[in-house]
C-alpha cells in the first residue's frame, strides 16, 4: 500500500505559516517500517482543490489530508471530499452529537456545520476539542492543527492499520563513488532497473570541491548487495573510485 499526504492551506504555500505535517509522518510512519510514497500541498482555490483530491482519490492509497475541515468559507475540504465521491454533504448525528456534547448551546449556529460530511463517511475522534475528522475509503480528512492531528494519525494507525508495518525497504547500501559522471554510469543503472525491479535506486550527484556520487540500492539483502556488484565492476572498469558510504559525507 501507498502512503501519502495532502496538506492543505494558503497560509502554507504563502509561507505565513510552516509546514510540520511532512517530517511528523515521516517519523511516525518510519517507527512502524513504513514511509510516504508522494506529497501533495494545494491551497484553498476550489478548483486547484478538486484537481488534487481527484488525483488522490482515485487512487487506493493510505492518504492523510490536513487542513480545510472548518466551517469558514476558505475551508472546502469537506465539500470537495464529498464532490469528488459523488456523495452528497450531510449532517452526520454523532458528529453532531460530539459538538453539541462540547459546546452546548453555542454549537448553534456555526460549529455545527463542522459536522455536516460526506454521506458514508466514518469518523475520526478528536481528542482535543472532539469535532471529529473523517474517512472516506482510506483517505482521512483531519484539522490543520498539529495537536489535533497528529493523535488522530497515530489512532488511525493503531486502529485501523495496526497490521500496516514493515513495508519499506529492509535493507540499503550506499556507495561514493568520485571521478565518474552520472552518464558514464547510466547503461549500468538501466541494467539494475530492469533486471531487479523490486530496488530502488537513487543516484544524487554533489558538487564542491570533490564532486562525488551518491548512490544508493534499498530492498531484500541479497538483491542489493549482487547488483551494488554490478555497480561496482563497471565503476572499476570505468576507471572511477568508490567508498562505502560514511557519515562524514553528510
Amino acid at each position: 500500500m501507498n502512503i501519502g499526504a495532502l496538506i492543505i492551506g494558503d497560509e502554507i504555500l504563502s509561507g505565513k505559516r510552516q509546514d510540520r505535517h511532512f517530517k511528523f509522518l515521516q517519523d511516525v510512519l518510519a517507527k512502524r517500517g513504513l514511509e510516504l510514497s508522494w506529497t501533495l500541498i494545494v491551497g484553498d482555490d476550489a478548483e486547484q482543490l478538486e484537481r488534487a483530491m481527484r488525483f488522490s482519490m482515485a487512487s487506493d492509497d493510505l492518504v492523510f489530508s490536513f487542513g480545510g475541515i472548518g466551517a469558514t468559507p476558505d475551508d472546502r475540504t469537506r465539500q470537495t471530499a464529498a464532490k469528488v465521491k459523488g456523495v452528497p454533504v450531510v449532517p452526520h448525528p454523532d458528529a453532531i452529537r460530539q459538538i453539541e456534547a462540547k459546546f452546548g448551546e453555542a454549537a448553534y449556529p456555526n460549529r455545527v456545520l463542522m459536522g455536516h460530511l460526506p454521506e458514508g463517511c466514518r469518523l475520526i475522534p478528536n481528542p482535543v476539542n472532539q469535532v471529529a475528522g473523517f474517512s472516506v475509503d482510506n483517505h482521512h480528512f483531519m484539522p490543520g492543527f498539529p495537536e489535533m492531528s497528529w493523535p488522530m494519525v497515530e489512532w488511525l494507525l493503531d486502529n485501523e492499520y495496526a497490521f500496516l508495518r514493515n513495508l519499506r525497504p529492509s535493507y540499503e547500501r550506499m556507495i561514493t563513488i568520485t571521478k565518474g559522471r552520472e552518464s558514464d554510469l547510466l547503461d549500468t543503472m538501466n541494467f539494475i532497473v530492469e533486471h531487479y525491479p523490486r530496488l530502488l535506486l537513487s543516484s544524487l550527484p554533489h558538487l564542491g570541491d570533490i564532486p562525488y556520487i551518491l548512490f544508493s540500492l534499498r530492498g531484500e539483502h541479497n538483491e542489493v548487495d549482487e547488483a551494488m556488484n554490478i555497480m561496482i565492476a563497471a565503476i572499476e572498469a570505468g576507471g572511477f573510485d568508490w567508498a562505502d558510504y560514511t557519515a562524514d559525507k553528510k
